[in-house]
């Protein structure tokens, strides 16, 4: 059992701080970092604007720890491909999980990394940065699974193209399209995959 966090003052905080984490991050994820202020916060978490600065610090503080929670529990990919996996096989299983997490009938449409921080006012730089080296570290991760597969530099190159996919099914799983529609786009790019990479 982890020890009880407290406040900067040492007093156990007087709200649930793992729930307002939870909390915050649907608002994020819902509306966008500059689309929730910090009434939404305080009145979706319970909690007067000094608990939260006591607690986060910050709004930005408060959403980097919402970061790492959707990262944790909601944003991971699956990239344990079997061994007798052919390249196509492991695309679409990259690509329907993927569509699976962002039409999720319980979660928020989209990504939050993906689709988080594309546009932002110059103050909110520092977020946007951490957005994109976020993204970055998944097109790594892919290229690093796909090497299985490929030399490094196709790889490289497959995740690239890949990432940009997922990008853009995030962004039309919050536009409203469906999982039938989504899943037309993974079979066009694993169709394209077969024929560009033909099993060995």
């Amino acid at each position: 059992m982890q020890p009880e966090k407290k406040s900067r003052g040492g007093r156990p905080w007087s709200f649930d701080r793992d729930l307002a984490v939870e909390t915050a991050m649907r608002l994020f994820w819902r509306s966008g970092y500059e689309g929730v202020s910090i009434g939404d916060l305080t009145k979706a978490i319970g909690i007067a604007p000094p608990s939260l600065y006591s607690a986060f610090g910050s709004k930005a503080g408060l959403y980097r720890e919402a970061i790492d929670r959707y990262e944790e529990g909601y944003g991971s990919i699956e990239l344990g491909f079997g061994e007798n996996s052919s390249l196509a096989d492991a695309v679409r299983t990259l690509l329907e999980g993927a569509v699976r997490s962002v039409t999720h009938p319980d979660r928020e449409g989209g990504c939050m990394v993906s689709s988080g921080m594309i546009a932002c006012h110059p103050d909110h730089a520092p977020l946007a940065h951490d957005a994109a080296a976020r993204r970055d570290a998944l097109r790594g991760r892919i290229g690093t699974a796909l090497h299985s597969f490929l030399d490094e530099d196709s790889a490289q190159r497959l995740a690239r193209h890949l990432s940009a996919v997922m990008q853009g099914i995030s962004i039309q799983a919050r536009d409203g399209a469906t999982p039938t529609e989504l899943q037309e786009i993974v079979d066009d790019v694993v169709d394209g995959v077969a024929a560009r990479f033909p099993a060995r």
